[in-house]
């Protein structure tokens, strides 16, 4: 129905169908003006030029041989439909999701990896200092048998800024003084907790859009 009789209709309907209809039309309009955003943005990726980090096949098989553990299959796809986005020369704008304990981190390692070894700097950004330090452990003991240099920048510490090749850390990573060049993968996690502007502030001046991947338990609507 047109939006005047379905908004009728919506708060005097003549009969539960009118109703019925009208909060359709609504719900259908909503999911539109969602989707046809989602479109755009998409659209101007794709005009973008982002650095094409080839996938290194034994480099990976090494990293999975030197985990102390087994990855799940989910994990595995995970990483291969990441690779599979870096190597495309346009950014990456994609969605990590699982559980707090399902291995978003070591998914995340593995593209890190990839990219420095492709000759570019990565980044991940968490909303706290806790969380933030956690994935500077485990990303620095995971990444320690290639030699890849791990960074913290957080309020109240800043180590290796300069001679990283990731740096791991909160808002502090926004910080002027904090300047990451040569940046070619971007890791928000819990992203939701970060405003657009702020997540933006990351790739302003790089003549190449970095590689951008989401992580999140709880995905909310915005961040879809």
């Amino acid at each position: 129905p047109h939006v005047h009789e379905a908004l009728a209709s919506i708060h005097f309907p003549a009969c539960s169908k009118d109703a019925e209809k009208a909060e359709e039309r609504f719900a259908f309009e909503e999911l539109l003006i969602l989707r046809l955003r989602a479109l755009r943005e998409r659209a101007l990726l794709k005009s973008r030029k982002a650095p094409a980090i080839s996938c290194d096949v034994p480099l990976i098989k090494e990293f999975v041989r030197a985990l102390p553990y087994t990855l799940t299959d989910a994990q595995r796809k995970s990483m291969w439909e990441i690779f599979s986005d870096l190597e495309r020369p346009r950014p990456m704008n994609r969605l990590l999701e699982g559980d707090v304990g399902s291995g978003k981190t070591v998914v995340a390692s593995s593209a890190i990896l990839l990219a420095v070894r492709g000759g570019y700097r990565a980044a991940l950004m968490a909303p706290t200092e806790i969380l933030a330090r956690q994935h500077y452990e485990t990303i620095a003991r995971t990444l320690a048998p290639f030699c890849i240099h791990v960074g913290l920048v957080v309020s109240s510490e800043k180590r290796a800024i300069e001679s990283s090749d990731v740096l791991v850390g909160t808002h502090a990573l926004l910080q002027k003084k904090v300047a990451v060049d040569n940046l070619g993968l971007i890791i928000v996690d819990e992203q939701h907790r970060f405003g657009v502007s702020q997540r933006a502030a990351l790739v302003h001046g790089s003549a190449l859009m970095p590689h951008f991947l989401s992580m999140s338990a709880t995905p909310i609507p915005r961040t879809l």
